[in-house]
C-alpha cells in the first residue's frame, strides 16, 4: 500500500472512531454558513430565482476550492507533514459512517423498551434523520424509515465523498499537488454541493427555481456513486450470509422506482437482500405522498433489520473503496 492508500484508510478509521468532529468546526457548517449569505446577497442582485440559484452554487464551490487550497498552501508552507495531517482531517470530516449507524442505533435501542413508549420515542428518532412525517407510523413504518435513510445516505455519506477523493488524488499530480491534498479538496467540493442540494434543493414555491441548479449537480454527481451501490451491498451481502442474489435482482428491478434519479439504487439492494419491502406512502409536512415500493414483502420488518442494514452498508462502503483504489492503481 502507498502513503495515499494509507492516508485515506486513516480518515476512515477516524470517522469510525469518532464520528463528525464536536471540538472543531465542521467544513460543512462552514459551507452552510455560506450559502446563507450567499442566498440573500444574489436573491437581492438578480431578478430571476434561477440565475441567483445558479450564482450562488458557483459562488459556494469557488469559496471552496479557495478556501481549502489556501489552508493547504499555509500548511504546507510551515510543514509538509501538517499539510498532510490537516487534508486527513478535512478528508475525515467528507465521510459521515460512524454518525449514520450513530443515528440509526439510536432509533433501534428505542425500540427496545417495547410497547407504546418505544413506539413513540423511536418516532421522535427517526424524526431526526428522515423528513417524512413520523407521528403516525407504527413500528413496521419506524423500522422502514430508518432502513431507507441509512441506505439511502450510504451513497451521499459515504461512497460519493470517497468516489471524487480518489479521484482528486489521481488529479493531484497534474497540478503538482499531494494525493492526499486533491482528495481532500474533491471530497470538500462535493460536501459542498450535497450541502447546497440540502439547502436549496426542496420543491416549494421558495426553492423550487432557485434550487433547481443545486439539485441538478447533486444528481450529476451522485450519478456513478449511487449506480455502484448496489451491486456492491450485493456483494456485501454474499459476505454477510445476506441473499445476494435476491439483492441484485431488486436492485436491478427497482432501482429506477424511487422519485429521486439516485436513492432507489441503494435501497434496491438492501430491501433485496433483508427480503423486505421498502418505500411506499408517506407523509411530508401534513401532506400524503404516494411513493412507489421497492423490493417482495417476503416478511414483516423488525427491530434487527437495522442492526444489519448497519453492517451492510459498512461491508458494502469497504468493498466499494477497494473497488477506487484498484482502480486508482491501474490507471497510475
Amino acid at each position: 500500500m502507498d502513503a495515499f492508500e494509507w492516508q485515506l484508510l486513516l480518515a476512515l478509521g477516524l470517522d469510525l472512531l469518532l464520528g463528525d468532529p464536536r471540538l472543531f468546526p465542521h467544513p460543512v457548517r462552514i459551507i452552510g454558513w455560506f450559502c446563507v449569505r450567499l442566498e440573500s446577497l444574489f436573491r437581492s442582485l438578480f431578478v430571476r430565482e434561477q440565475l441567483a440559484g445558479v450564482a450562488t452554487v458557483a459562488a459556494v464551490l469557488l469559496i471552496t476550492v479557495s478556501l481549502t487550497s489556501l489552508l493547504l498552501l499555509a500548511a504546507g508552507w510551515i510543514s509538509p507533514l501538517l499539510a498532510h495531517g490537516l487534508a486527513i482531517f478535512l478528508l475525515y470530516t467528507s465521510v459521515a459512517a460512524r454518525d449514520l449507524i450513530r443515528h440509526s442505533r439510536a432509533v433501534f435501542a428505542a425500540l427496545q423498551t417495547g410497547g407504546e413508549a418505544g413506539l413513540e420515542a423511536g418516532r421522535r428518532a427517526v424524526a431526526m434523520i428522515v423528513g417524512r412525517d413520523t407521528a403516525a407510523l407504527d413500528r413496521a413504518g419506524v423500522i422502514g424509515a430508518t432502513v431507507e435513510s441509512v441506505a439511502e445516505n450510504m451513497v451521499d455519506g459515504i461512497c460519493a465523498p470517497l468516489f471524487f477523493a480518489v479521484i482528486g488524488a489521481m488529479a493531484a499530480s497534474f497540478f503538482g499537488s499531494s494525493p492526499v491534498a486533491g482528495a481532500a479538496l474533491a471530497a470538500l467540493c462535493y460536501k459542498a454541493v450535497n450541502t447546497m442540494d440540502s439547502m436549496f434543493g426542496h420543491k416549494n414555491s421558495r426553492y423550487l427555481s432557485f434550487g433547481r441548479a443545486a439539485a441538478r449537480l447533486d444528481d450529476g454527481c451522485n450519478f456513478i456513486p449511487a449506480r455502484l451501490s448496489g451491486p456492491f451491498l450485493a456483494a456485501a451481502s454474499f459476505f454477510l450470509g445476506l441473499d445476494w442474489k435476491n439483492s441484485l435482482r431488486i436492485f436491478l428491478r427497482d432501482r429506477l422506482c424511487h422519485a429521486s434519479p439516485n436513492s432507489g439504487h441503494s435501497e434496491a439492494a438492501v430491501a433485496g437482500a433483508l427480503g423486505v419491502q421498502l418505500g411506499g406512502d408517506a407523509s411530508y409536512f401534513g401532506r400524503p405522498v404516494a411513493k412507489p415500493t421497492m423490493g417482495d414483502a417476503s416478511r414483516a420488518l423488525v427491530d434487527t433489520d437495522i442492526l444489519v442494514t448497519n453492517r451492510l452498508i459498512l461491508a458494502g462502503s469497504l468493498l466499494f473503496v477497494l473497488f477506487l483504489l484498484l482502480c486508482r492503481r491501474l490507471c497510475a
